[in-house]
């Protein structure tokens, strides 16, 4: 490189890096006194997802459940409401009573995500729809 070049170079990084330098300095002022602290992702999170028959090829439905507001699906805070119970633990939500009639119609269910800085990865297939919801509470009711 000829020395011109290099200077060129040398003045342009400098203006950059000015600019970016005003740049922070125009965005801290304006900034508010108090800073406001924002998680993403939350804390309590989880990926859920519900797949009709005992393989991912059958269609699915899925959702994120986030539990700090609840928000995800129709029974968002139910379902945050058991898995604190539970401490995010889906196979310590207690079973539920149930008459479900003794058909097989097979369903997957398939949570991934964090609670209380904890991975969550919970996998089962259940009989039908009916022993899903009677052993998971309402984490996996996405249809309602």
């Amino acid at each position: 490189m000829t020395t011109s070049t290099t200077e060129a170079i040398s003045t342009t990084a400098k203006a950059v890096r000015g600019g970016l330098l005003a740049a922070a300095l125009l965005l801290a002022g304006a900034a508010p006194a108090q800073a406001v602290t924002h998680h993403f992702p939350p804390d309590n999170w989880l990926y859920l997802t519900v797949t009709k028959g005992d393989s991912r090829a059958a269609g699915h439905r899925d959702t994120l459940l986030l539990c700090d507001p609840p928000e995800g699906h129709a029974r968002a805070a139910e379902a945050c409401g058991e898995l604190a119970a539970a401490d995010g633990d889906i196979s310590r939500i207690p079973v539920k009573d149930a008459y479900c009639p003794m058909i097989y119609a097979p369903v997957t269910v398939h949570a991934r995500g964090e609670w209380s800085n904890r991975k969550v990865d919970y996998t089962q297939t259940f009989s039908s729809a009916c022993f899903m919801s009677a052993r998971t509470g309402s984490v996996f009711a996405l249809d309602t």
